[in-house]
């Protein structure tokens, strides 16, 4: 049975003072008996006040980014080993921004997967298309292409450490949601190449969360799919009562 997560990236918002309150806030609205995973990723600034909040909690730290060399002249980069000190379980790597405005490469995303497993850090790594990949029929390629570009040489027992997020970058931030259909299916074809490259167990076992303008409203009906597995949420992770609202989440069939 894989556990769901929901996971919030808070990308480059908030001051120290405002990631603290956001972070006791959900830490203070949890339910004592959920029974899956929440995590938050602040931005790096505010890694060491958000860890304060919630080290009392359940709650898991990840990083947004980090550089896939662990120390040395690389000015401005954060090595997997400063992420670890820092008290991060997670580091994100390969969101679609990263891809786009950063141009990071297929390439460029394996080493730093490997490079964060190495160092003890799980992974949620990203996929997804863009509009015009969608719209010329290219989704499942493209979801193909980045899963064995960045995924080369990980092994089964690597990737019980990984977490996969599928999201649509025509979907986020622009209000879009991939209908719960288009989500489960883009699921599936992500779970097959799974199995098509490590085997039915890990593509079973592997946990892939769903991820572009998820809020309140939507996520009951996202998580009655079978195959997703929970969301990485953006700008509603940055409200308290809509994020706590989207962990408490309740499935229902969609119509």
């Amino acid at each position: 049975m894989r556990k769901p997560m929901i996971a919030g990236n808070w990308k480059m918002h908030l001051n120290s003072s405002e990631a603290s309150q956001l972070a006791a806030a959900i830490k203070n609205g949890l339910d004592p008996q959920l029974k899956h995973e929440v995590l938050i990723a602040p931005s790096f600034t505010n890694i060491e006040s958000v860890r304060k909040e919630i080290s009392s909690s359940p709650i898991l730290l990840s990083a947004q980014n980090m550089c896939w060399e662990e120390k040395g002249a690389f000015t401005g980069e954060i090595s997997p080993i400063q992420l670890k000190d820092a008290g991060c379980d997670y580091v994100i790597i390969g969101h679609s921004e990263r891809r786009k405005i950063f141009s990071e490469s297929d390439e460029v995303l394996n080493k730093k997967v490997k490079s964060a497993l190495k160092n003890a850090l799980k992974v949620i790594f990203c996929i997804g298309e863009t509009l015009e990949e969608r719209e010329n029929q290219r989704t499942y390629k493209v979801l193909q292409t980045q899963l064995n570009g960045g995924l080369k040489d990980i092994s089964v027992n690597e990737l019980s450490n990984i977490v996969i997020a599928y999201e649509p970058v025509w979907a986020i931030g622009t209000g879009k949601t991939a209908t719960p259909q288009q989500a489960q299916d883009a699921h599936i074809f992500v779970r097959k190449e799974i199995e098509r490259m490590l085997g039915a167990q890990a593509s079973q076992s592997v946990r892939i969360l769903y991820g572009g303008s998820v809020k309140a409203e939507n996520i009951d009906e996202l998580m009655a799919q079978p195959d997703i597995d929970g969301a990485l949420v953006g700008g509603e992770s940055l409200k308290a009562d809509k994020f706590l609202r989207v962990i408490h989440y309740q499935p229902v069939l969609s119509k």
